[in-house]
């Protein structure tokens, strides 16, 4: 996942797309803004009008006051792109802060450095959060996902494996299936049964006719 620097288009492009979006975004929330404005405002009978009145006067001002705006920080953010030779969240805050001190040199020096200062850090914490948001999003893609299933058997996704029985465990469980688990390391009396059983059946003992 790329940074917000690497992700734009480059320079100069990166101008007129910054140019494009601005005056869209303005556009856009101005005519919202406008037109609710002119909703509250109107008297009851030409609310509509009065507000479709107002978005036409008004919304073009307000995207082209943010197209200036964009305008300028991609000129200053390709500025420092060529002067500093690498991309990073820098360039865009000197850019906020450029920006903001040049759209003010008109009111004065003091009120063109407050702008600067504001511009910098409204664009220190704009470029912070999307470091921690895209680091966030690095580490949720990195981490495996695994679901806890207690329904699924072992062996299978999401299943635990059972853990080993003990000698204890294996003895009792297995004692209570197939008679006491203790009884595993004695000698099978399957072979004595069997010497028994042909002992039995031994061939009766031979005459003896001997003179006595």
């Amino acid at each position: 996942m790329g940074t917000p620097e690497t992700s734009r288009e480059p320079c100069p492009d990166r101008i007129l797309d910054d140019i494009g979006g601005a005056f869209g975004m303005g556009a856009v929330g101005g005519s919202a803004f406008h037109f609710l404005k002119g909703l509250y405002n109107a008297p009851k009978g030409s609310r509509v009008v009065a507000a479709s009145q107002a978005v036409r006067l008004n919304a073009p001002r307000v995207g082209g006051s943010f197209a200036v705006w964009g305008g300028l920080f991609s000129t200053f953010d390709c500025t420092m792109v060529y002067l500093r030779q690498k991309e990073d969240p820098w360039n865009s805050i000197f850019a906020g802060a450029a920006t903001g001190g040049f759209l003010s040199m008109r009111q004065g020096f003091p009120a063109s450095a407050r702008a600067a200062a504001f511009g910098g850090v409204l664009l220190a914490l704009i470029e912070g959060a999307g470091i921690m948001l895209n680091k966030f999003l690095s580490a949720q893609q990195q981490m495996p996902m695994i679901i806890d299933d207690p329904n699924a058997f072992p062996g299978q996704p999401g299943s635990q494996p059972f853990p080993p029985p003990s000698d204890s465990e294996s003895n009792s469980w297995l004692g209570g299936w197939f008679g006491d688990g203790k009884k595993k390391d004695e000698p099978m009396s399957g072979g004595g049964s069997e010497t028994k059983i042909l002992e039995s059946f031994d061939a009766p003992p031979v005459p003896n006719f001997e003179y006595k």
